[in-house]
């Protein structure tokens, strides 16, 4: 089974090895540790995964506690049909809370859509008083 170092795995997912030990500061990733007093981390083939789940679930918008408690879930022998169920809340509460950033973002785009409308009426109107300026001098 491969192993990796934290070196290897931030340099693979495009982290920072603080990072990667700020995950393990959570309880999200556990890797083993080798060497004099165990100073080397040594990450087998699940940890890399997990470090990938997590990494999906903060670019989705979950919170640490969320990630790490979804990848518990599927850690632990708990029903299946408990698990699902769970989950689905989670993703309910997580599409909810997406929905009205969506319809902020509607909002706001909409207010900036209107300024840029009037910027550009502003600037059209000031360039039809300049143009009329430079006539009567000509005149």
């Amino acid at each position: 089974m491969p192993t990796y170092t934290i070196t290897e795995l931030a340099e693979e997912f495009e982290v920072t090895p603080r990072a990667i030990r700020f995950y393990e500061d959570h309880g999200i990733l556990n890797p083993k540790r080798e060497g004099a007093g165990g100073r080397n981390r040594v990450y087998p083939a699940r940890e890399r995964t997990r470090l990938k789940l997590t990494l999906r679930g903060k670019r989705l918008g979950f919170t640490l506690s969320e990630i790490k408690d979804l990848i518990d879930m599927y850690e632990s022998p708990k029903d299946t049909e408990a698990q699902l169920q769970r989950f689905m809340g989670v993703l309910q509460q997580h599409r909810e809370k997406l929905e009205r950033q969506r319809e902020d973002l509607e909002l706001t785009l909409a207010e900036i859509a209107a300024h840029e409308d009037e910027c550009r009426r502003l600037l059209d109107g000031g360039k039809k008083q300049g143009a009329a300026k430079a006539r009567r001098k000509a005149a």
